[in-house]
């Protein structure tokens, strides 16, 4: 999978992000992307074929296999970073609907399009509330289809075809709990920051708009 198009649209979105939104765009880039790219995607890579129970009879590895993981944690984890990525398209959006605004009239319309102000305010406040709630959302599917932020060595499965409780063993449990825990790590830290850039951007402007009422009464 090339992941080109969402490395150019982070690159894009830090254009116009605030310092915290800054660091929110290094830690998806660098502390998930790359992580994914280069090492969570090889391990989960041969889940299927690694994944070994203790009979041989036709079918019941396949169907116990989709019991335990209905879907692949490292596809999940795809989805979720193209996700929560996706809202940052509504402020480059705005940039551009601006500047060829500015075009379409040939004067300028804006002290610099690319300033949260006015309506692109607004849109960026809506894609921080839109990624916050993403990220939860995909906490809590992970939480619910696997039973817990937790990968066993073991599982017992009693699922026709199998004809009776069948062992099954999972491959480099270790390794993929730890990259797990990584994963919901760095899902937290972003909820975090957008809360955290969310709360500055209200407070700031509050505090704008309020002086900016107080000055006008006075004068």
């Amino acid at each position: 999978m090339s992941w080109a198009f969402l490395c150019d649209l982070l690159s894009g979105v830090n254009k116009y992000s605030t310092g915290i939104g800054r660091i929110w765009v290094a830690v998806v880039f660098m502390f998930r992307l790359l992580v994914y790219v280069a090492a969570a995607e090889n391990i989960w890579k041969h889940e299927h074929d690694e994944f070994e129970c203790s009979i041989k009879q036709p079918g019941c590895e396949n169907v116990c296999f989709d019991h335990f993981f209905p879907v692949s944690h490292i596809r999940l984890w795809a989805l979720q970073l193209i996700m929560v990525s996706t809202p940052s398209l509504l402020v480059v959006f705005h940039v551009a609907y601006r500047e060829n605004r500015e075009k379409h009239h040939n004067q300028k319309l804006y002290r610099n399009p690319g300033k949260i102000d006015g309506g692109l305010l607004c849109t960026y406040l809506i894609s921080l509330i839109l990624k916050t709630g993403l990220e939860i959302v995909f906490l809590v599917l992970f939480y619910k289809l696997y039973n817990g932020f937790k990968i066993p060595r073991l599982v017992k499965c009693d699922i026709k075809p199998c004809p009776n409780t069948v062992d099954c063993y999972i491959s480099k449990p270790t390794e993929k709990m730890f990259f797990l825990y990584f994963l919901v790590a760095t899902s937290c830290l972003c909820i975090v920051l957008n809360l955290s850039e969310l709360s500055y951007l209200i407070f700031k402007y509050s505090i704008k708009y309020y002086l900016k009422r107080h000055m006008k009464k006075q004068q």
